[in-house]
């Protein structure tokens, strides 16, 4: 054997020397990944620990480091950055892209907060182009009509449609001013330049007794259809069980009077809800023909087919009874009415007499007298002249001042006066005949001698028993006690009646009284089975 074969190793020890070698490279392979993965672990540990953490401060807010808005340390940026964080694991990055990423990642948060910030500011997410492209026509659908802003508007664009729907949403639907973001607060805490600049603190408001609500302007009531919504009947909570003749709103808009011939004097809470009963009182002698406030909302004037009537304070909850009135001999002072300024009460008297009482001695201070009989009266301007009319077809212009007439005029085809009714500030008057015709006129056009009146209104066919103007005169009532369902409104700036009243498709039975509260945003109507029916027109905002 050469030395060369026997120093060679042989196969099998060529063997055992590579496992040995190999042997000892798997063991260090191994403990190598043992130690990426517990680094690996230990890091996703960590990390999961920092995202719970920051779960938890954006939940619950951090014990040591509260969470303050508008800081860049320690709180929430103002922008509202920090809360969005975008995801790019999903897409393959290389290693010369990480600063282009970088960029794109700072830009994209710069936007989503600049997005935020927009939506907080109420801007809209999306418009749609087609709006201003499309056209409606309003006065064609009768639901509509209510959009208009002149009588004869027709077309507008989709985008003014929405505009006024969503007005006339807000008008139906007014929202507090509390609930407002902008609204501006006066309250204890106002600082000395809103108390400098005429700021009203709680106490100066205590110490008036000035309205606290702003009234409308005077928006022009549009004719053709009435808005309005049928309430609970304002008398729900204890019906009348005799025919109700009178109806009146105190000047708080709050509280109404029904009166009628179950002599029961009765008093209500208008809500338009509930309409709580407040107190009713019974007159043993009294068959009620007429009731009503003073204008000053301190006393309520009560008559019946008496030779006496009654005055009830409302301060001191007591009845007194006048009457009869010295040197008079009339059995009934059941027609009356009482003047703007709450001084005088004028009766309907015997042979045309007409007598005057004033409201705080409730004595007789004079009288007025007409050729013919007198059937109804109506004062105006501010209670310094009276109205009359009655069976000779006149009109009477009476001056308060020197108990004198001023004006006599023929009412153009009245053979017999049977109701008259002025409007707040005097300008017009109308008469109501007992063949159911009514004339408007303007006062000062009558007394310049022009006997021709504005308007002739003939819907109605048997006598007028009633009528009423609104507060600001662009609604006449005019009522008809002998036919169901016998009440119109007229539309006084068009002269024209409204097309929809009486509501179609309802009942009022036989209508006796109506009465509009003070700012008109409630109308009462009494009728002869003991009910008081409540309607809230749309027009007006305040009751």
């Amino acid at each position: 054997m050469s030395l060369l074969s026997q120093n060679a190793p042989t196969s099998k020890g060529r063997r055992e020397n590579r496992d040995v070698e190999d042997g000892k490279d798997v063991g260090s392979d191994d403990d190598a990944r043992g130690k990426r993965r517990k680094m690996e672990e230990e890091k996703q540990r960590l990390s999961e620990q920092v995202e719970m953490k920051k779960l938890e401060n954006l939940l619950f807010g951090s014990i040591y480091s509260p969470v303050t808005f508008g800081k860049e340390d320690g709180g929430v940026e103002a922008d509202g950055s920090a809360l969005f964080h975008v995801d790019r694991s999903a897409v393959r990055q290389t290693p010369d892209d990480d600063e282009e990423e970088e960029d794109d990642d700072e830009q994209l948060s710069d936007e989503e907060g600049g997005e935020a910030e927009g939506t907080r500011k109420g801007q809209a997410a999306w418009e749609d182009e087609e709006e201003k492209q499309v056209n409606i026509n309003i006065s064609s659908v009768n639901r509509l009509r209510k959009l208009r802003k002149e009588e004869n508007e027709g077309l507008i664009s989709g985008s003014e449609y929405i505009a006024r729907l969503r007005a006339h949403h807000a008008k139906l639907n007014p929202g507090t001013d509390w609930a407002r973001p902008d609204s501006q607060v006066i309250d204890g805490d106002s600082s000395d330049d809103e108390h400098q600049h005429g700021v009203v603190d709680d106490d100066d408001i205590l110490r008036t007794n000035e309205d606290l609500v702003v009234k409308g302007g005077g928006a022009k009531l549009l004719p053709g259809l009435l808005e309005y919504s049928k309430l609970v009947d304002a008398n729900a909570a204890d019906p009348s069980n005799g025919a109700i003749n009178s109806v009146h709103f105190h000047q708080n808009a709050q509280l109404l009077l029904t009166a009628g011939l179950d002599r029961r004097l009765r008093f209500f809470q208008i809500d338009g809800k509930r309409n709580t009963k407040i107190q009713s009182i019974f007159l043993e002698d009294c068959p009620i023909r007429k009731a009503a406030f003073l204008p000053n909302g301190s006393q309520v004037i009560v008559s019946g087919r008496r030779k006496f009537f009654y005055s009830f304070d409302l301060e001191q909850a007591k009845f007194d009874k006048i009457g009869p009135l010295v040197g008079r001999e009339e059995k009934s002072l059941e027609h009356f009415e009482v003047s703007q300024d709450s001084s005088t009460i004028a009766f309907v008297g015997n042979e045309g007499y007409i007598l005057l009482v004033s409201t705080k001695t409730k004595e007789l201070t004079g009288t007025l007298k007409m050729n013919g009989s007198v059937r109804s009266l109506a004062f105006s301007d501010d209670g310094k002249q009276l109205l009359s009319s009655g069976g000779d077809g006149q009109v009477y212009v009476w001056d308060l001042r020197t108990m004198k007439c001023l004006y006599k005029g023929v009412d153009e085809g009245s053979t017999g006066g049977t109701s008259l009714c002025s409007s707040l500030n005097g300008a017009l008057f109308a008469s109501g005949t007992d063949r159911g015709i009514v004339n408007i006129y303007k006062k000062s056009e009558f007394v310049g001698g022009k006997r021709k009146p504005i308007k002739t209104v003939d819907n109605l066919t048997s006598k007028i028993d009633f009528m009423k103007f609104n507060h600001d005169a662009q609604i006449l009532a005019i009522v008809s006690t002998m036919n169901k369902n016998s009440i119109k409104l007229v539309h006084v700036p068009s002269l024209t009646v409204f097309s929809n009243w009486p509501p179609p498709n309802s009942t009022m039975h036989y209508p006796r009284c109506v009465d509009f509260s003070p700012a008109s945003g409630f109308m009462a109507m009494g009728n002869a089975a003991g009910k008081v029916l409540l309607y809230k027109l749309h027009h007006y905002q305040n009751a």
